[in-house]
């Protein structure tokens, strides 16, 4: 009778090795995995917690950035002169009063240009003193175009003759001109020769004194 030695391990089977020494090795291997997948998830954790500071901060320096004002906005022209840039008033001569006038009356020619631009309306003429009233013919509003000039005929009235100047030494007239870019007030000086004749109606007006 043939004796039984130790049983081989079968087809498709292994044998496992259950000592300590197998055991702890499979142990250090499960702890190199795991220490192994820690260390590669805390790199992946600190690398978007840099990424989510980097973006924080970047987003509050942009927000508390200094800014700079907007440019003030070109002022764009509106393709029209002022109006008192392109008048001209220049005194004519004196002219015999009007019949039918009355008395301590005196009249004048001041011819009215325009150099350029759109036509311009004069819608007032009025002078400094306040012992005389002016009138004008043409009669305030009238207009005149760019390239043309107008005579007007300005007759005054002496009302007070203590509130008027027996010498004018600089009379000027004050007229209100009109066109597509403004409204002005503007005062003409007419020079020495309006200044002169003004003086000597004033005193003929006054020989007989009026109030």
């Amino acid at each position: 009778m043939s004796g039984i030695g130790p049983l081989e391990p079968g087809e498709g089977t292994t044998a496992q090795d259950n000592s300590p020494t197998a055991q702890a090795r499979a142990a250090g291997r499960t702890r190199s995995a795991l220490a192994g997948r820690y260390a590669h998830h805390r790199r992946l954790t600190l690398r978007l917690a840099a990424l989510a500071v980097l973006l924080a901060g970047g987003g509050y320096l942009y927000g508390t950035r200094p800014r700079q004002a907007p440019p003030a906005p070109t002022p764009q022209p509106s393709g029209a002169p002022y109006p008192a840039q392109v008048v001209d008033v220049t005194y004519l001569e004196d002219l015999p009063t009007a019949a039918g006038a009355p008395p301590h009356s005196f009249r004048f020619g001041v011819l009215v240009g325009v150099d350029s631009g759109p036509p311009v309306t004069v819608t007032r003429v009025t002078q400094p003193y306040a012992g005389l009233t002016l009138t004008t013919d043409p009669v305030a509003p009238f207009r005149t175009r760019a390239g043309s000039a107008r005579m007007i005929t300005i007759t005054m009235h002496v009302t007070e003759c203590g509130k008027v100047p027996m010498d004018a030494g600089m009379p000027f007239l004050d007229v209100t001109l009109r066109n597509t870019r403004a409204i002005q007030n503007h005062s003409f000086i007419l020079g020495p020769r309006y200044a002169q004749h003004l003086s000597q109606a004033l005193k003929v007006a006054c020989s007989n004194s009026v109030g």
